[in-house]
């Protein structure tokens, strides 16, 4: 699937064109973006003879798994981003890959059919009067969409990383697990935004510093403020990445705190047993004592192991063995 839309001196003028028409529209001092939902090679021919796009970038369009990058042809750019669209049911990470072709008076998006491109569209209604500067007026709308989403995904994260902060001294074996596993997964969550997402401001800075000429002063101001939030995503993929490593660690240090804890209750309750088995074993001997066969001597026993094993309950109790 395939959608058109132009603009003519900041002015959107025509929409749902055939692709053929581009360089009509163009030539009429027009900018346009093409839109497509999983497009094939063939599907691309037709843009790339319209706008001359370089046939690599085309052959990179069409294979999953690009790298979020910015490469540079003779006549046009090649931004490979990736949209987030936040954590699943599972806790996985779910991220969209979006490309696209950048020319002097045209970008083209291709991505596949989960990619929701109101965002997108959202901006660019919301931000027409500078519409005036063409296509980095495309690029930035394309951007701050994507930069929006993965800001909302880092809050959301770190929102679950205080949730598991304020469940770490919440006993049961149950609870240690589960805190481990969502752990886990937050991590992984991190890294993939840190391999995926924290990239595009390489590719944000190219385009300030110069690897775009068409980007006037009058946008630039959005462009830095795009780079300032992916500066921001990335420092805080970094902190959270260390929290979350503080999590798991404090999770196994309470985990073995509470373990020697019980190795001590259970050691003292052992301790206060073996006294009063040692005293009757002494009893049972074949050996005269004081009091055998009598009552006198039954009392002595009891009384021997019962005083201490009364005096270790206090003893540990008092150093908190118990």
């Amino acid at each position: 699937m395939v959608r058109t839309r132009a603009w003519r001196g900041g002015d959107a003028t025509e929409q749902d064109f055939p692709v053929d028409r581009i360089s009509d529209v163009i030539a009429d001092s027009g900018i346009v973006w093409v839109d497509y939902t999983d497009p094939t090679h063939a599907n691309l021919e037709q843009v790339e003879a319209e706008l001359g796009i370089h046939a690599l970038a085309v052959e990179d369009a069409v294979e999953h798994g690009q790298r979020a990058k910015l490469d540079r042809y003779r006549d046009s750019l090649f931004l490979v981003v990736y949209d987030v669209g936040g954590l699943g049911d599972d806790g996985e990470l779910v991220t969209h890959e979006v490309k696209a072709f950048v020319t002097e008076h045209a970008l083209v998006t291709i991505h596949g059919a989960d990619v929701d491109t109101s965002a997108m569209e959202h901006r660019l209604t919301a931000n027409a009067d500078i519409a005036g500067h063409g296509v980095p007026w495309l690029v930035w709308a394309l951007l701050d969409a994507v930069v929006d989403h993965a800001t909302d995904t880092v809050e959301d994260i770190e929102r679950r990383i205080d949730d598991l902060e304020d469940d770490l001294f919440e006993r049961g074996n149950a609870r240690e697990q589960q805190i481990q596993r969502r752990s886990f997964r937050l991590r992984k969550a991190l890294g993939v935004l840190r391999r995926l997402v924290v990239p595009t401001r390489d590719s944000v800075a190219s385009l300030l510093h110069g690897d775009a000429e068409t980007i006037a002063d009058g946008i630039r101001p959005y462009y830095r403020d795009v780079e300032d939030h992916l500066v921001s995503i990335s420092d805080s993929v970094e902190q959270l990445r260390d929290a979350v490593s503080s999590v798991l660690d404090t999770n196994l240090n309470l985990s073995s705190n509470r373990q020697n804890t019980v190795m001590k209750k259970v050691t003292s309750w052992a301790a206060i047993i073996a006294v009063p088995t040692a005293i009757t074993g002494a009893f049972g001997m074949n050996v005269a004592f004081p009091g055998e066969g009598h009552w006198s001597g039954l009392s002595l026993a009891v009384g021997l192991a019962v005083v201490s094993s009364l005096l270790l309950y206090v003893s540990f109790k008092r150093r908190d063995w118990l």
